[in-house]
């Protein structure tokens, strides 16, 4: 049985993984919080922050991973360009502590990054295109992807977009907030000139298992299978949840006056993870009803 360490365990992605992966390997799930929100079996869970690489050696030296999945990260895309050094001590400099001790102990190292790094010009883009981030956190998550290509430890980089779904004590994301708000008759803005595939995070989850179960290295764009704007998402949301679509206005991202300029057309071509590795994402209308179950459920 591979023995697998998971970063960022209390994340909506790596609540994901946990739930995913403990089917099948014997896991370590970690984060930067002294307790866990999901319930753990054996009420295995770790303190770790990978920007300390004292505690990273200490503890891959103590549970000897086969495969590392790094799913810690800083996504706020506003505050990356307000706290550019944190952002690149998590983004880069934790992901080169993983990547060094991996490559010392031959330890198969997961990381995620995203369509960030494009410039929004031209997508959805395949795994050849040339990567150009507009922001900050695009910038650090390039540069992260450079560290283990530099590094040459084993790895795989999945890019994945517009990460959603829900989980215990998650920070809100896309689908979250827009449903709280039309759950509450609030009214929202959403912008219809920025393209992507967004990807519930059970999905990518999946295509981690597949990535591990194969010992597939290199690049993988893994998203949605559907490719649209945000506001069309939201509406589809509206229709799931049986909610007032009427409280959903069009907006362009230029009229945000938000602090990163973003990508407008972003989004991965997830051919290439489809054909080699299996993966088989739902359809937005699956992962929301799919949403819809796993909210009463937990309500």
């Amino acid at each position: 049985m591979k023995k697998v360490l998971i970063t960022g365990t209390n994340g909506l992605l790596g609540q994901a993984l946990v739930n995913e992966l403990e089917k099948k390997y014997q896991i370590l799930p970690t984060g930067q919080e002294e307790k866990s929100p999901i319930p753990m079996n054996n009420d295995i869970y770790e303190c770790f922050d990978i920007t300390n690489f004292s505690q990273c050696k200490n503890l891959i030296n103590e549970f000897a991973p086969d495969v590392i999945v790094n799913a810690a990260s800083y996504t706020n895309v506003d505050d990356c360009e307000r706290n550019k050094e944190f952002c690149w001590q998590v983004n880069v400099k934790g992901v080169e502590n993983l990547a060094q001790l991996a490559r010392r102990y031959d330890i198969h190292l997961l990381h995620y990054s995203t369509d960030y790094v494009f410039d929004g010009k031209n997508g959805p883009y395949d795994e050849n295109e040339k990567p150009l981030p507009l922001g900050y956190y695009g910038k650090s998550k390039l540069a992260s992807e450079n560290v283990l290509r530099q590094i040459g430890c084993p790895f795989t980089i999945i890019r994945t977009c517009v990460l959603y779904g829900t989980g215990r004590e998650v920070k809100k994301n896309f689908f979250l907030w827009s449903l709280e708000n039309l759950r509450e008759g609030s009214p929202i803005k959403v912008v219809t000139d920025q393209y992507n595939n967004p990807t519930l995070a059970e999905d990518l989850a999946s295509g981690s298992m597949l990535v591990i179960d194969q010992a597939a290295v290199g690049l993988y764009h893994m998203a949605g299978n559907e490719y649209l704007n945000r506001f069309d998402f939201v509406k589809n949301v509206a229709t799931v949840f049986s909610l007032n679509e009427k409280l959903i206005s069009p907006v362009e991202t230029r009229e945000l006056g938000q602090l990163a300029e973003r990508p407008l057309y972003g989004g991965l071509k997830i051919e290439h993870a489809s054909d080699h590795l299996g993966y088989n994402p739902r359809s937005v209308n699956e992962a929301l009803i799919y949403l819809k179950w796993k909210l009463r459920d937990n309500e």
